[in-house]
């Protein structure tokens, strides 16, 4: 398939630059695949289209305040760090601004000395590998000295950096938050629970790739990122479970729909327990083999996103979709509204 069968028009003001006031207000998108219909609703309103026994799958991960600004070493040039991935005790692979200061040797200090990182492996694109240094714990000195990743096409200040979190993140090491859930409240959540419908959790870290657009004339080229994830017994029984007893499973964006269908893949289309490195890329023709309801924001023009949703219903009524969101001024990306599509 051609890249530009998935592009759309999108006003820059659609764009969300901040959280609502209340995360549940947002508005939903319902779309119905059986009969081709859908409606305009609020999102607390999802709660109508579970029954009692389905399962809803949330993706707990926690984002790291994973970047960093700090000086060379030696010449006092201000250096922006972006932490991805860590590969073994203190060594991260980042993404850093600007690269061509940065060479095998090259210490970046953060807070004045409080912090220090040497490269010790050059990559294209701008990434590195760093060997971190610092007094006590990790986890602490990043969170005094780093900032919340915000992607590229937000402009605003974030206020409150938990709004950047889903309210049951839990597990530390994304770069980015696994934006379908942060329109759940507490209190929703329970409210699902009260009709008898099953949370159960995994983790999948979201990496920098979240935002990269494929770039690909064919999408079959695209080189999909790779990101960790992990899900537990207990949840891998819930799901398992559910499918026996006929009931659905809806997943709670794309990153929890990647890691269901990656081990549904792996293992003859069960739910185990399991973790690993996924680099699934799901496009038009893919077979899905767990998820059976999706929650999803609305995602950028070409990218891999927007492709895992058409995939999930059809290429050309999702970008009627995106047209009908666009014309009733729907938000978009992160901070933005919901499609919910069973």
């Amino acid at each position: 398939m051609k890249l530009e069968e998935f592009n759309f028009n999108l006003p820059e003001e659609l764009i969300a630059q901040t959280p609502l006031l209340k995360r549940d207000t947002s508005r939903l998108l319902m779309v119905d695949r059986k009969n081709n219909d859908y409606k305009h609703k609020v999102f607390s309103d999802i709660i109508d289209y579970f029954n009692p026994g389905d399962t809803l799958v949330l993706n707990n991960t926690r984002v790291m305040p994973a970047r960093l600004y700090g000086g060379k070493k030696g010449t006092g040039a201000a250096i922006e760090v972006l932490l991805l991935k860590t590969k073994e005790h203190n060594i991260w692979e980042c993404l850093v601004k600007p690269a061509k200061r940065i060479k095998i040797g090259s210490i970046v200090s953060f807070g004045d000395g409080v912090m220090e990182a040497e490269c010790i492996k050059v990559m294209d694109d701008g990434f590195r590998y760093f060997r971190f240094s610092y007094e006590g714990i990790f986890q602490e000195r990043l969170d005094e000295l780093g900032t919340m990743p915000l992607p590229p096409y937000i402009k605003e200040r974030l206020i409150d950096k938990e709004r950047y979190q889903t309210v049951y993140s839990k597990e530390i090491g994304s770069s980015a938050a696994p934006t379908a859930g942060l329109h759940f409240t507490e209190e929703l959540l329970k409210k699902i629970k009260e009709k008898g419908v099953n949370i159960a959790y995994l983790t999948l870290h979201v990496g920098l790739g979240t935002f990269r657009p494929v770039v690909t004339e064919n999408i079959e080229d695209h080189d999909m990122h790779s990101e960790y994830y992990t899900i537990d017994e207990e949840t891998a029984n819930i799901i398992d479970e559910t499918k026996k007893r006929g009931n659905k499973v809806f997943s709670v964006g794309t990153t929890s729909t990647r890691t269901l269908e990656t081990i549904a893949r792996d293992n003859n289309g069960k739910i185990v327990a399991a973790s690993g490195w996924t680099n699934i890329f799901i496009y038009p023709g893919f077979e899905f083999e767990c998820v059976d309801g999706l929650i999803t924001n609305f995602h950028l023009p070409k990218s891999s996103l927007i492709m895992l949703v058409s995939a999930f219903y059809d290429r050309e009524k999702v970008l009627e979709l995106y047209k009908i969101a666009v014309d009733n001024k729907y938000r978009f990306f992160s901070f933005g509204d919901a499609m919910m599509i069973i």
